[in-house]
């Protein structure tokens, strides 16, 4: 049976392949269900490597299955075939990655980047607040959907942390993740803490938001490190950055892991400060607004109360001046 077939039993017509790699591939189709168009993951067993399959498949389906944010591609549905297929059902981002953004539309004006970015960094610390670290963050697993709202996907690196019988957190020892992204710690083979890991991917993604370019040299691995390892970015004079701008990246691609960033501080971060405000004001002036509207329904039931009372003491004394004299 072939996909198509699977998918209409499932209650989805298959459209046409968005993506395709060695042994998964990605479709649109339209779900009966929900109405709407859909993008469907679909990966062969029979051509997956065993370490992802005894590995990082199984957490990229235990994770896609918690996951809950609207700054996080959502997954609507995970079902097998009889033939070893694994169909993973999720939103359809139609606008693309933003990589494919940033190359149509060139570097991006820096309140525009801080829009953007913020929705990321929200993203990723919803990630990191329950334990789950995504560790292969790049601009192609950042898509967009229909109103260019962010929305973080890709999660076959991702895992649950683990901690030891004392509490302790246990370091990752897996390369994941593209080099053009990756930490020194990481591309120099050390064990490493795969929240702070994040942090640095999200420094470059910041940077090529902003300059449409890596901040380093990706060409000689081993220049790249000596370059990082310096704590050097040549940032283009081609394009005026504010200072908060700058330090903000500055600080996410710290190469020291106890003075990089992490994700509280950068949404805490100056920079991000306007937008943090506005959310924190739209949730006091939701609050009011509920609370409001709360005190109305307290107020019309009360009233509503003593008209009933009002309508009983009239009834009541009808009743006494009609009730026959002895």
């Amino acid at each position: 049976m072939d996909d198509s077939a699977v998918l209409k039993l499932r209650g989805y017509t298959a459209g046409i392949m968005v993506g395709e790699g060695s042994y998964a591939k990605v479709k649109s189709a339209f779900s009966e269900r929900l109405n709407c168009r859909v993008a469907v993951k679909i990966i062969d067993r029979r051509k997956s490597p065993p370490d992802f399959l005894q590995k990082f498949l199984p957490r990229e389906m235990e994770i896609l299955a918690v996951l809950n944010h609207r700054s996080i591609v959502k997954t609507y549905e995970i079902f097998e075939s009889s033939l070893g297929k694994v169909y993973i059902v999720m939103e359809l981002c139609t606008q693309g990655d933003l990589l494919e953004f940033i190359k149509s539309r060139g570097p991006m004006p820096e309140d525009v980047a801080r829009k953007l970015f913020y929705q990321i960094a929200t993203a990723v610390k919803y990630c990191h607040d329950i334990d789950i670290v995504h560790r292969d963050l790049k601009c192609e697993n950042i898509l967009l959907d229909q109103e260019f709202n962010i929305k973080l996907s890709d999660f076959g690196f991702a895992r649950r942390l683990v901690h030891n019988s004392n509490g302790k957190m246990l370091l990752s020892e897996t390369f994941c993740g593209s080099p053009a992204y990756a930490a020194p710690e990481v591309l120099q083979g050390i064990p490493y803490e795969p929240k702070i890991y994040d942090i640095w991917s999200l420094g470059v993604i910041l940077f090529i938001m902003l300059y449409g370019s890596l901040p380093y040299d990706d060409s000689n691995i081993q220049k790249m490190l000596r370059v990082q390892k310096q704590h050097h970015i040549d940032f283009p004079c081609s394009k005026h950055l504010s200072s908060d701008c700058k330090d903000i990246i500055l600080r996410m691609l710290q190469p020291d892991v106890h003075r990089r960033l992490t994700i509280d501080e950068i949404l805490n971060h100056v920079w991000l400060q306007p937008l943090s405000k506005a959310k924190e004001d739209k949730a006091n002036q939701d609050k009011a607004a509920h609370n409001s509207e709360a005190q109305k329904k307290i107020q019309t039931t009360l009233e509503e109360k003593r008209f009933q009372e009002r309508l009983l003491q009239q009834d009541q004394a009808k009743k006494e001046t009609k009730a026959p004299t002895k």
